[in-house]
């Protein structure tokens, strides 16, 4: 029985620090330069640490929440997130690739493919200049039904996309019951002690 107790132990010790070691819990130091692509890192930088917190210990009740019957989940709002990080990724870097499902896994793995998807984005955005981002294009479709988008429907589309839907969360946690934590602050990107 002791045995089962330390192992236990163990692994929910490993899960909260994991959880601890997850990006965004603050806003990481401002880039020294102004290049477009440290613009573009510190955007992604600030849905990072607002997505942090709007999915921050959220309970079944608050996953399964939605403010009417036409309205997504909680739940399904972080898939959609998930989701949209997705498709920023696959356009800052061509290369990557999916494992698996994100929709099968649970709330808590979903939040930490997004946080780290972001933190990823946001890594690649750095330093680049006008010109790299403007050869950046948006693919869609495969084939003779591929076509493509410039950069700039990037940052209209999936990335404020994402905003618009961490900002649901906050009010859906708010209207279930569990408002976000008190002490964050948005315009400096710090927890307050």
């Amino acid at each position: 029985m002791k045995s089962l107790t330390l192992i236990l132990t163990f692994f929910i010790m490993t899960a909260v620090n994991a959880q601890d070691q997850l990006p965004y819990y603050e806003i990481p130091d401002s880039p020294e330069s102004f290049k477009p692509g440290d613009i573009m890192s510190r955007m992604v930088d600030g849905l990072g640490f607002r997505y942090y917190w709007a999915s921050d210990s959220l309970t079944e009740a608050d996953l399964n929440f939605k403010p009417s019957e036409e309205a997504r989940t909680s739940r399904q709002t972080i898939e959609h997130i998930c989701g949209l990080s997705i498709f920023v990724l696959r356009t800052v870097k061509p290369d990557f690739k999916v494992d698996g499902d994100y929709k099968t896994k649970s709330y808590e793995e979903i939040r930490a493919l997004t946080l780290n998807y972001f933190k990823e984005i946001s890594d690649e955005f750095r330093g680049k200049t006008g010109d790299e981002l403007a050869s950046m294009e948006i693919v869609l479709g495969s084939g003779d039904r591929k076509r493509t988008m410039p950069f700039w429907n990037l940052i209209n589309g999936p990335i404020e996309d994402a905003v618009y839907h961490t900002g649901q969360l906050v009010s859906f946690r708010r209207a279930s019951g569990n408002p976000i934590n008190s002490n964050i602050s948005v315009l400096s990107g710090k927890v307050r002690k």
